[in-house]
Formats: structure tokens, sequence, C-alpha cells
């Protein structure tokens, strides 16, 4: 077990004659008589807790060991929470791919990338098409400037076997703008227009009262 796994001895478990001692509030009480200390730490409900048993004499300090390894547990939760595993994905490709193919990977490696995995990039020749390795390679280089926002390119396209391959690795502080792009789709846009509204100072018509067919007064 590791010095980082392996428990500090506490209170009875310090089997040293003297320690040198710092107190709770982080002041150096000098080197002191183990049994001493650790009266000294009981009449505060404290513990005493050997924290560099490698010193001569091993430093001790007072504290509330209980609330001690609380927060030790909670540091370390929350380091874990901000690692983040990153896979190596893979996206394939051939020297004759077609337009609809190759947007449709594209797509797919800059998720992955996005996701703050690496991608492996391939380009796989089967029987003859290896004398068109110039192919792959303009190929690769398409995929660098398509993903340069996102990725920057870790291995540089080499032959393993038949195929080439190149990895590419996100981008730090790259931002997601398809992320933002979807965003954006969500919200719908702009809105169409609503009915227009007259303009002002123009005459609102208004139905005509009927005229007499005679052609004269109604009064008449």
């Amino acid at each position: 077990m590791s010095d980082i796994e392996r428990e500090p001895r506490v209170n009875e478990k310090i089997r040293v004659p003297e320690v040198r001692v710092v107190d709770a509030e982080g002041t150096l009480l000098g080197v002191m008589a183990t049994r001493e200390a650790m009266t000294l730490a009981l009449s505060q409900n404290l513990d005493l807790v050997e924290v560099a048993p490698e010193s001569r004499p091993p430093v001790c300090r007072v504290m509330d060991y209980g609330r001690y390894k609380y927060e030790q547990s909670r540091k370390l939760r929350k380091a874990r929470k901000k690692q983040q595993t990153t896979h190596l994905k893979e996206v394939r490709f051939r020297p004759k791919i077609d337009e609809h193919d190759y947007d449709f990977k594209i797509r797919h490696a800059r998720e992955f990338l996005e996701k703050r995995d690496k991608v492996k990039v391939t380009v796989l020749f089967r029987g003859r098409e290896i004398a068109y390795r110039d192919r792959g390679e303009k190929i690769m280089q398409r995929v660098e400037a398509d993903l340069a926002d996102v990725a920057m390119v870790e291995v540089r396209p080499r032959m393993e076997g038949r195929s080439l391959i190149q990895v590419m690795t996100p981008r730090p502080g790259a931002a997601p703008a398809r992320r933002r792009e979807e965003g954006e789709e969500k919200t719908g846009g702009p809105h169409p227009p609503g009915p227009r509204s007259p303009a002002a100072g123009a005459e609102t018509p208004t139905e005509s009262a009927p005229q007499n067919p005679s052609g004269g007064n109604e009064d008449a």
C-alpha cells in the first residue's frame, strides 16, 4: 500500500516516545512527550494525528480527525469527477470515397473530438488501390483542414501495412462550434414576421354609405 493510501497513526497508535506538535491553529508548539501531546489534544476534544512520520521526531498535528477524513474524501471525489477518460476512436475512409460518405464520417469524427476523445483516421487500401496512396494523403490533408477548429494532428500520416493512418487529438480550449449551431437550431431561429400594420399617416378604408338609386336625396 502506498503512503498516500496508508492511514496515518492517530492517538494511541502513535508509539514513539516524543513528537513535534502543531496545534489546531497551525502554530508549532515544539517537541513534547507523546503522552503529553495526546492529553493536550483530548482536552480540546480533538485528536493527535501523525502527519510526517519520516521526520525525527515525527510531526503530529492536533485536529478533528473525523472531519479531516471527510474533507479528504470529498476532495478525492471532486478530483475524480474532473478526471476525463480519453478514448481512441477510429474513422475509416476509402481512397475513392464519395462526398456523402466523407461528410458522414467527418461528422462522426467531429462528435468524437467534441467529447474530448482522440480520433484515429484510417485510409484503407485494398488490392490495387495501394497504387493510389496519393489519394489517401489528400484525404488526410482534407480531414485535417475540416477539423482544424476542434482538433490538431498528434501523429502525422504514416503507413501501417495497407493502411494510411493519422491520429487527431482535441484542440485545447476549442469551442464546440457544432453544439452552438445545434443550440441555435433548437431555438427555431428568427420568427417569421407577423401581419403588417398600416403605415403611419395612412388612411384606413371605411365602408361608404349606400347611395340612393334614384340619385336624389332620401328626404325628398
